[in-house]
């Protein structure tokens, strides 16, 4: 899946959270809930896309786990609904499983991306300058 796809995925789930909401009951339970869901649901698409626009490798594997963070919770808020009987599971089920795929792909994204950094920054300490001033790479070929 590339980022334009990731993009349009993380933008439909936000959607269709905005849309379930809406059918939420009218309680301060469901309100309070339903904010936190919001906030974290439509969170995931806005920081992925600034995951995307990141500056550095560095800055990547930051919003990343941002991404990662706020995907977990929009699942952990749609359990808490379920749970709390405000919205019956089957209802649910389909968002359920939008986050956990989400949360699963930007956790997975997450790690390449530290151990990509990991190794570059590994590389980078293997080269040392000689004496007479020119780099030498150390590492065993």
């Amino acid at each position: 899946m590339d980022s334009e796809e990731l993009k349009a995925r993380t933008k439909a789930f936000a959607v269709r959270v905005v849309k379930m909401t809406e059918a939420l009951p009218p309680t301060r339970a469901a309100d309070m809930v339903s904010r936190q869901l919001l906030r974290s649901a439509t969170s995931v698409g806005a920081n992925y896309r600034a995951a995307c626009r990141a500056r550095s490798h560095r800055e990547f594997v930051a919003k990343i786990g941002v991404v990662t963070e706020e995907a977990d919770e929009s699942l952990y808020w749609l359990e808490i609904l379920v749970e709390a009987e405000i919205m019956p599971e089957a209802r649910l089920k389909s968002l359920i499983q939008e986050a956990n795929e989400l949360t699963a792909i930007f956790t997975a994204s997450s790690y390449t991306a530290r151990q990509n950094r990991d190794v570059s920054a590994s590389a980078k300490s293997q080269v040392v300058k000689s004496p007479n001033l020119q780099s030498t790479n150390l590492k065993s070929e």
